[in-house]
């Protein structure tokens, strides 16, 4: 139940729903309730028991409960409970199947997990990681790097974030890894530690996660070839480069191969374009220190931890299909990635339906900003990484995404992304011959934060869609003035969605600030899949996500 007093005209509106169905009387029949269920709510498999449950559980009035009726102020306690919010109730448990391959799942992501702030001269804390991993992250970044008194760190390499041992962040990932999720963990290892100090990290991972680290392949996974994440619950996978020398079963050609063979973007990518930014921060380097350091084979302890995410860089599509190997992945920068995205965007869902494919944020990102993660997952990569502590509209869309199915991490892709009989490019506009149209009624709002000046909001809605290119969309009511506790828009926005199960839905309140400018206020961030329709309240997130309660909007939501 959502606290706080509903604003006179929230309650007018429901009274007006109420009175309605109740047709004249003053109190709304369990028959009445139904038939609202049915045509406004759109809950088309509620019946007689429904009703009795919910006349059971928000009627206190004692001759109505009797005469299994709801009074007035029962329909309001009903209108305003999380039986009435937009989210779809049933999506807070997991619901989807977790028996497909892993390739089969959106994984929420985080980029340099270690880091609080900046990358130059961020502060790295373990905190980090307990944040992620209760946010429901699945796959956390360690950097690693050289200690002293043979100790490996873990900082942002070239900058003066500041550092922390490799062991406490393990026992800190062994302790946490499965509080809010027994879903797999994968550590994306970025190694650039001597021989010596890999076979100590690999030490450290065997001893400190002890069971819960998967050293060898399962016996028959259910998925075929990767394992589902119900094959791997409660265990974490070490993401790294792997030695070729003595692969016969795995490998796609079954022979011995040379051992650097894995160049991630700790190789390749990143360092290069990390490279600049850091050495145009990092001017006091001594002259020379701009040549590439001689690579460093991974250590045969560490090598025999890597099962399923084994490490090696992408070349192009046409050469993943021929050599990789389906227990493979391959990391890319964003700008790499959005040009494959926008130059061969079928290939590259044809690549994801098969191989793990990670994204992360350019090196030139210094501020720790973030890219809009949509467009990575329209083209179905699993692994799109980001900067968990920075705050605003990727972060939203993130959290939005991985609230789904319980809030596990895992995402079961949709089947536009995994048909291997028909091809998808998500830059083509024309993917349904009807597509989907939603009509929202932005009503009105409910107890918005007052503004930074201590006086009443002037606030709008703006109503986001993020999916495809050719649906993504934003539309806004107009600003009403000088109310913060029951702004009343009444505005119908109406989108068309070719692929609607692509698509995110972003409410957000914003203050009016000038003529052109405005201020964050709140926000909420669905899936269009876990859409309830009907009369619904919203409930709205601060900018780092915590729950504004009781602050909400009230919602009309229809679609065919």
């Amino acid at each position: 139940m959502k606290k706080g007093a509903v604003p006179s005209s929230r309650r007018a509106e429901i009274q007006h729903l109420h009175q309605r169905y109740a047709s004249g009387q003053t109190i709304l029949p369990a028959c009445a309730l139904l038939r609202f269920l049915h045509k406004e709510q759109m809950e088309l498999t509620a019946n007689e028991e429904t009703t009795e449950s919910l006349i059971d559980r928000y009627e206190i009035e004692e001759t109505a409960r009797d005469s299994r009726s709801m009074t007035f102020e029962g329909f309001l306690r009903f209108m305003e409970s999380k039986d009435c919010c937009m989210f779809d109730q049933a999506h807070m448990s997991v619901y989807q199947s977790m028996d497909h391959p892993l390739s089969n799942y959106f994984i929420s992501t985080s980029h340099n997990t270690y880091l609080t702030g900046d990358q130059i001269v961020g502060k790295s804390h373990l905190d980090a990681y307990v944040c992620a991993l209760r946010k429901g992250c699945r796959c956390l970044e360690i950097d690693c790097w050289d200690g002293p008194d043979v100790e490996p760190m873990v900082y942002h390499g070239y900058t003066l974030t500041t550092k922390i041992l490799f062991k406490d962040v393990i026992t800190t990932v062994e302790q946490h890894a499965f509080e809010v999720s027994a879903y797999p963990v994968i550590l994306s290892l970025e190694n650039h530690c001597s021989q010596e100090q890999q076979e100590v990290m690999a030490k450290y991972l065997i001893s400190i996660l002890g069971e819960k680290l998967l050293r060898t392949p399962l016996d028959h996974p259910t998925a075929g070839d990767l394992p589902s994440p119900n094959d791997l619950k409660y265990k974490i996978l070490i993401k790294n480069k792997k030695l070729r020398a003595h692969i016969e079963s795995e490998g796609a050609s079954g022979t011995e191969e040379s051992v650097d063979e894995g160049e991630d973007e700790e190789d390749e990518d990143e360092e290069e374009e990390d490279h600049q930014t850091k050495t145009k921060f990092w001017s006091t380097r001594k002259a020379g220190s701009t040549t590439k350091k001689k690579k460093v084979a991974v250590a045969e302890a560490l090598s025999d931890l890597v099962v399923y995410t084994r490490s090696v860089k992408f070349h192009s599509f046409s050469h993943s299909k021929d050599n990789q190997n389906y227990c493979e992945n391959t990391s890319m920068a964003e700008k790499k990635a959005r040009k494959l995205a926008k130059a061969s965007g079928a290939d590259f869902v044809q690549h994801t339906q098969t191989f793990l494919s990670r994204i992360y944020p350019a090196g030139s990102r210094t501020s720790s900003s973030n890219y809009n993660p949509q467009e990575f997952w329209n083209v179905g990569s699993q692994l799109v990484a980001l900067n968990f502590q920075s705050l605003g509209l990727s972060m939203d869309l993130n959290d939005g995404r991985f609230q789904d199915n319980g809030g596990c991490g895992y995402i079961l892709k949709p089947s536009v992304l995994m048909s291997s009989q028909r091809s998808f490019d998500p830059s083509c506009s024309q993917h349904r011959l009807k597509p989907i149209q939603l009509l929202l009624k932005v009503i009105s709002g409910s107890n918005l934060p007052i503004s930074r000046s201590g006086k009443a909001l002037d606030s709008f809605v703006r109503v986001e869609i993020h999916g495809i290119a050719s649906d993504s969309r934003r539309k806004n009511t107009h600003s009403v003035k000088n109310n913060s506790l029951s702004p009343r828009w009444d505005t119908d926005m109406n989108f068309s969605m070719s692929v609607p199960e692509l698509c995110l839905i972003r409410f957000c309140v914003r203050e009016q600030t000038g003529l052109l400018s405005s201020e964050f206020v709140g926000q909420y961030t669905l899936p269009f899949t876990s859409l309830k329709k009907g009369y619904r309240w919203v409930p709205l997130r601060s900018r780092d996500g915590c729950s504004l309660d009781p602050a909400s909007l009230f919602v009309f939501v229809w679609y065919s």
